[in-house]
């Protein structure tokens, strides 16, 4: 009960920064929904989006450059992220 946690989504390089953001900030919204239908309290949970800000391998697709990286390595950047921000 005195956990608090920031759901943090993000996406792959593919798309425009601004639907990237949309979608991630959608994405983490709807995680942070689901905890909420299942009891958790909206007090303690955060939803934030960082679109394709913070990627986790070297698959950038910057001023239209085509990625050359796999679905699969796009998929490991298309992920929702539990962080806890406080533990009481």
């Amino acid at each position: 009960p005195g956990m608090e946690i920031e759901l943090s989504s993000h996406t792959d390089c593919r798309g425009s920064k601004a639907s990237n953001a949309l979608l991630s900030a959608n994405r983490a919204e709807a995680a942070v929904n689901y905890l909420i239908k299942n009891g958790i309290s909206y007090r303690r949970l955060t939803a934030t989006g960082y679109g394709e800000t913070k990627l986790t391998n070297d698959c950038p697709c910057e001023d239209g450059v085509q990625s050359n990286c796999t679905e699969e390595q796009h998929q490991q950047n298309r992920r929702t992220v539990f962080s806890i921000l406080k533990f009481d």
